[in-house]
């Protein structure tokens, strides 16, 4: 009897699990380092302007990747022109318009309340995949209201009436932001490779930021480059831009943004973590209920992720 069928089924399920475990990691990777990127919003607030912050954080990216992108970026230069319409909307979402108004809401909000905001951004990727023709199923739905009811009770400070803090209202924008980004990475030409890719988002996205900054510079003045200020920034320029964007893009074309959206949800729990030992920020009875409800609202709807 030929036992071959038997004996490579188990190493053919490891093989095929194999991808499914870096997008896993790579995703894990992006939540964990974006954590910290709330943190430095939160921490600049006084000292950078919100714009400024984020046009530096791009320069810099910029810098980053060019020595690893150019090359390829240039040989690719006709197939980027070819969808140059794509790169400018990505660039628009994920480059100059989320994390710019990441800033702008450390201005008036908690770090804290960033991160557990931004973790039911997911939900607004179910939608998109909704739209698009597939079925959410009924616990899907329900984890999806009771995540938004977490984030409408946070935002609320406990009350019904809806009483919003500027800040609260910005990083909502800014969830709104980044899942239309991540869904519309579902469409990326895959011809195009992950550096170039990375390299012109980041490129179109600072050119769209240029005049909003210059117009920051005029009318804010700068801001002085000390160690308090630069440090940040080469953390946000090189690992939670270069670094995590890349992880971050590489997991969703590997594993999809549905499933790369569930380890989002560690966030929370990441920039509470990193806020309580780096800000003194405090964690009260309803940030906590406010997180269990997110979390527990993702878990039971990714349990029930439309295949």
């Amino acid at each position: 009897m030929d036992r071959t069928p038997a004996h490579t089924a188990p190493a053919a399920e490891r093989a095929a699990a194999r991808p499914i475990g870096v997008g896993l990691a790579l995703a894990a990777l992006a939540t964990v380092v974006w954590s910290g990127s709330f943190v430095t919003s939160r921490a600049l607030h006084d000292s950078v302007p919100p714009v400024q912050h984020a046009f530096w954080r791009w320069i810099i990216a910029i810098a980053a990747v060019a020595p690893f992108a150019v090359r390829e970026t240039w040989r690719q230069r006709k197939l980027l022109r070819e969808h140059l319409k794509f790169l400018l909307l990505a660039s628009l979402l994920g480059v100059t318009v989320y994390n710019t108004l990441v800033n702008q809401a450390g201005m008036t909000t908690s770090a804290g309340n960033m991160g557990m905001i931004m973790a039911a951004s997911p939900v607004l990727m179910a939608v998109y995949e909704r739209l698009g023709g597939a079925r959410l199923g009924a616990r899907r739905v329900t984890g999806m209201l009771i995540a938004c009811a977490g984030v409408l009770l946070l935002v609320g400070k406990g009350s019904l009436a809806m009483d919003f803090a500027a800040g609260d209202l910005w990083i909502i924008a800014a969830a709104v932001s980044f899942g239309s980004y991540s869904a519309l990475l579902k469409r990326r030409p895959t011809e195009i490779g992950g550096l170039p890719f990375l390299f012109a988002t980041f490129v179109l996205g600072a050119l769209m930021l240029l005049p909003v900054f210059v117009a920051s510079y005029v009318l804010q003045g700068g801001f002085e480059p000390t160690a308090g200020t630069v440090s940040p920034l080469l953390y946000v320029g090189v690992v939670s831009s270069a670094v995590a964007f890349f992880a971050w893009n590489k997991a969703i074309s590997i594993i999809g943004a549905a499933r790369a959206g569930v380890v989002y949800y560690l966030q929370p729990v990441c920039v509470a973590l990193l806020s309580f030992a780096l800000l003194g920020e405090a964690m009260g009875w309803l940030q906590v209920l406010c997180m269990g409800l997110i979390l527990g609202g993702v878990v039971l709807g990714s349990a029930a992720r439309a295949k």
